[in-house]
């Protein structure tokens, strides 16, 4: 059952950033903050964006967007902002069955991701993700709000915050994203940026895409 209503999207920028030493939604690249990055390129593909944030966010002019934190003060990791995404979807847009979420921090995620993971949703309680030759994505996935309970749940009981292993109790259905040729070769599409070096290289891919 491919998806055909509108889809909302929200950008996860809750998490911790130690090895980066900042923010990462505030890390430039080519001169613009990640969190733009990512909110120029997802905009086009749902119907409403917002950001799930555990703090102030800063946008470039023209991109302001709605925040809104985790329901949970402790940070329960990326299971604890997916669970604010699904409350916060519940709440807004009891209209649609999932939502869509990316991180920050990949800023060459294909622009066809919601619609390909849309066309993946098999029941309206299935979780879907992106897949690459790198492995699974989990953050870049569509979630059924019906699961906002459930999740909740988890989370209160002691489930592990590991996100794979709450996909893989829904029996989550991967989506499979071939890499990006280049003139420098192949570039994964969830390529991301954890450490000054990945920042060093994703510089070099940015200006290898933009010849």
């Amino acid at each position: 059952m491919a998806l055909n209503e509108a889809i909302p999207g929200v950008i996860l920028a809750g998490g911790l950033s130690s090895r980066m030493g900042q923010d990462k939604a505030r890390i430039r690249l080519g001169g613009m903050a990640l969190i733009d990055r990512a909110a120029r390129r997802l905009r086009p593909q749902v119907s409403t964006l917002a950001v799930n944030a555990n703090g102030p966010i800063l946008f470039a002019p023209g991109e302001e967007l709605p925040v809104f934190a985790d329901l949970d003060a402790t940070r329960s990791g990326p299971l604890g902002g997916v669970l604010a995404v699904l409350d916060h979807a519940r709440r807004f847009h009891p209209e649609t069955s999932h939502i869509a979420t990316v991180p920050t921090d990949s800023p060459f995620f294909p622009t066809d991701l919601v619609a390909r993971l849309a066309e993946a949703v098999d029941t309206p309680g299935r979780i879907v993700h992106a897949r690459s030759a790198d492995g699974p994505h989990p953050v870049f996935a569509l979630w059924p709000v019906a699961l906002a309970d459930d999740l909740a749940a988890w989370l209160s009981g002691g489930g592990a915050l590991r996100m794979r292993s709450y996909m893989e109790r829904h029996r989550a259905r991967a989506v499979d994203f071939p890499p990006v040729e280049t003139t420098e070769g192949d570039l994964d599409p969830f390529f991301n940026i954890n450490t000054p070096e990945d920042l060093e290289a994703a510089e070099t891919w940015l200006r290898v895409l933009e010849r």
